[in-house]
């Protein structure tokens, strides 16, 4: 049987709703996620196992298929008809195939247009140096990536190379030259590809995600050896996000590493999605800058004192999640009990606004 056209007519749903994701799971009508909120297609029938094996066949090409039956599971994208992709997650639960389809639009978005605060065009002024992008999955980390590659694209002429799981944003060649490499069509491995990067001559290296200590080693190491590196991680706070790095190391090699950090990191931009008061989802961000001070609380092992840093300097363009998420609820962007379910200290968020 002939899928696609299922697939059509349900891709065509998750566009005119404006859907972020959708979910196909044996048992239950097609799933859209719409501002944060999951959407049941209760006018459309009930998935069987076919349907689910007939619409993941329909996402994959053989050679795709194959690699599915070996490993149970398989990230890939999909170009839907050259007016949308697709960030598609196919996987086994319970015996039953399973799809989570993430929309990815075809103009990639700025910095302005994502609600991100202007410091984030700071960041990628400088040619050397290592920017993280953090926060919990599905929280726009991709998408401020990839806002920031392509203003870097449309500013100057750079080398670029991104290693992605799968490609999502496929940028248009502007000032800069921009090579997408992908696991398993592409590459192997994020740290391979990333240790051949320092023989294809790029200035700006883009990792979708640091996932073992060979990885986040070489990309230290391109950072400080001329390249501006953007990088992503899954963690909650600047200060975490560190924590993670040196902890993924052998306590033999640690002090070098807070000690390459130190010297490397540009910043670390922390950001949920929040819902809106007014509908869809808009950004909070912890924002750090690698300053001096920063910079020795890295060095000297005092990571927990990172978030006073952050709170006391906010005049150079710093900011702690609470404060911004504060911030939003005084402009009535977001509500306080929204705000309190993505805040790390709700009692401290709560003391924010009152003021």
């Amino acid at each position: 049987m002939n899928y696609y056209p299922f697939l059509r007519e349900i891709l065509e749903i998750v566009l005119a709703q404006h859907a972020s994701d959708l979910h196909i799971s044996v048992g239950k009508p097609p799933i859209l996620r719409v501002g944060g909120r999951l959407i049941v297609l209760i006018n459309k029938k009930e998935i069987t196992s076919e349907d689910a094996k007939g619409l993941a066949f329909a996402l994959m090409t053989e050679e795709e298929q194959e690699r599915f039956r070996q490993e149970k599971e398989i990230d890939l994208s999909y170009n839907f008809e050259d007016r949308a992709r697709f960030r598609v997650n196919v996987f086994f639960q319970k015996g039953e195939i399973s799809i989570a389809l993430r929309y990815v639009p075809a103009k990639i978005p700025t910095i302005e247009e994502l609600n991100l605060p202007p410091i984030l065009h700071e960041f990628i002024r400088v040619s050397q140096g290592f920017l993280l992008i953090t926060g919990p999955s599905s929280h726009g980390k991709s998408t401020t990536m990839a806002a920031l590659i392509d203003e870097i694209n449309h500013l100057r002429a750079e080398h670029i190379i991104t290693i992605e799981d799968p490609i999502e944003y496929v940028f248009k060649n502007d000032r800069s030259l921009i090579e997408q490499r992908e696991l398993g069509k592409d590459t192997l491995s994020f740290s391979k590809a990333l240790k051949s990067t320092f023989r294809q001559d790029p200035n700006v290296i883009m990792v979708g995600e640091m996932r073992d200590s060979e990885t986040i080693a070489t990309a230290i190491t391109a950072a400080e050896t001329g390249h501006l590196v953007l990088a992503t991680l899954h963690t909650n706070s600047a200060s975490q996000s560190i924590h993670r790095i040196v902890d993924s190391f052998p306590g033999v090699q640690q002090a070098q590493v807070r000690a390459q950090l130190s010297g490397s990191l540009i910043g670390i931009v922390s950001q949920r999605l929040v819902p809106r008061i007014k509908g869809g989802l808009i950004p909070a961000c912890e924002i750090m800058l690698n300053t001096p001070a920063i910079s020795n609380l890295i060095r000297e092992s005092k990571v927990h004192e990172i978030p006073m840093v952050i709170e006391t300097s906010a005049e150079i363009g710093m900011i702690s999640l609470n404060r911004y998420l504060a911030n939003l609820v005084r402009a009535k962007e977001i509500s306080l009990s929204a705000a309190q379910n993505y805040s790390l200290n709700p009692s401290e968020l709560r003391d924010l606004v009152r003021r």
